[in-house]
């Protein structure tokens, strides 16, 4: 493994001071690690149109993505464009969507959301951050997840694993996921913030779990200072997403 900047030591205990530039400098070298293990990262929603992706996400908040998946094909073939949710009523979209979880509250905004779009964007997703956040049932979260999907603004978008991995790598301190996209922000590059996200949600549904993250396996192990983590399991199947509210 690669060793750290001069100064810094990562072994499981707390690490040395280290300097914005040293934090910089190892941001790059955690993404890089993890490009070289996870090249195959992306969004693993299907979706083949950006209102399918929208909707994806707004129905992944407390669902995984493989159970979003088994839901979406009928779901997109009775309502196939902005107009046909915003006909609907919330009850016609819910026997689509019921094994979701939350799903009455994700069917009323669904709709909604897509009256809005009708009303306000002719139907179209827009790629402004700001725009999608005022969409009914979509926050800045799922806004961001969008936006750097279909080429709109810059984000990094924090869910459950992006804000423990920053955190236990050591790039923020912050529980607030405003302030932990902005820490990661401002540790990498904008260019890299997109796949950046991508590769700490892979890495922490495949290796950095909550309860027993598999430090042993990790590629990045010597790269952090392995914050908040007291012991490390051989294995562990990825945890069970905390209940929230249905806007992200």
């Amino acid at each position: 493994m690669l060793g750290l900047a001069a100064g810094v030591t990562y072994n499981g205990a707390v690490p040395g001071r280290e300097t914005v530039t040293e934090k910089r400098k190892r941001a790059v070298r955690v993404m890089d690690r993890l490009a070289a293990d996870m090249p195959d990262a992306r969004i693993e929603l299907d979706y083949r149109t950006p209102l399918e992706l929208l909707v994806a996400v707004i129905l992944s908040a407390q669902c995984t993505d493989k159970r979003v998946n088994m839901v979406t094909p009928a779901l997109f073939q009775r309502f196939s464009d902005a107009q046909a949710y915003a006909e609907a009523e919330p009850p016609d979209v819910e026997p689509f969507i019921r094994t979701c979880g939350l799903y009455r509250a994700k069917a009323k905004n669904i709709v909604a959301a897509a009256r809005a779009l009708v009303q306000e964007h002719g139907g179209r997703i827009p790629l402004q951050r700001d725009a999608l956040e005022k969409l009914p049932g979509v926050g800045r979260k799922t806004a961001g997840v969008v936006c750097i999907h279909l080429g709109g603004d810059a984000a990094f978008p924090v869910d459950t694993h992006v804000k423990r991995l920053a955190f236990r790598l050591g790039f923020t301190t912050k529980a607030d996921p405003d302030k932990v996209e902005a820490d990661m922000q401002a540790v990498l590059p904008s260019e890299r913030w997109s796949l950046g996200h991508q590769f700490l949600v892979w890495h922490g549904r495949r290796t950095c779990f909550a309860r027993s993250p598999a430090c042993e396996r990790c590629v990045v192990a010597d790269l952090c200072p392995k914050k908040g983590v007291k012991a490390a399991a051989a294995t562990e199947t990825p945890e069970r997403p905390p209940r929230a509210r249905a806007k992200t």
